[in-house]
């Protein structure tokens, strides 16, 4: 049920903000794709861009995003990839737009897990509660 939570959130949220570090430099940039594939909070990006270099580096890494209630996710752990032809046609199939970037069988379509997770919910009032996954 915690990770289905921490989807939800994202998926009513669609525009969240994934933070890598690059040496000791953090680098931050908007995603907008999750799914569950195979029980994983799963996301996806191309392997020329600088973020998957980052996470093959060092695989640590924070998702944040905010509703319009002013509550807050933060999820953070380690991001690992599940690339497979079946994980990007489970992509494709949630999400077909991404059929204007990526193709099954292409060699740029990474999908990597959040493992390892911990995710905090917050609001304005102070009050947080945090679940791992």
């Amino acid at each position: 049920m915690m990770m289905e939570e921490v989807l939800q959130f994202l998926t009513e949220n669609p525009t969240f903000y994934l933070a890598t570090v690059e040496g000791n430099i953090p680098k931050v940039r908007p995603f907008g794709f999750v799914m569950n594939y195979e029980g994983k909070l799963c996301f996806c990006t191309n392997n020329r861009k600088n973020v998957y270099r980052q996470m093959q580096a060092n695989p640590n890494v924070e998702i944040c995003t905010t509703n319009k209630k002013n509550e807050w996710l933060r999820l953070r752990g380690k991001a690992v990839f599940c690339t497979s032809k079946e994980s990007k046609e489970a992509a494709l199939k949630a999400a077909p737009y991404l059929s204007g970037m990526y193709q099954a069988d292409d060699d740029l379509f990474e999908i990597f897990a959040v493992e390892e997770a911990e995710a905090t919910f917050s609001n304005m009032k102070g009050e947080s509660r945090t679940v791992r996954f």
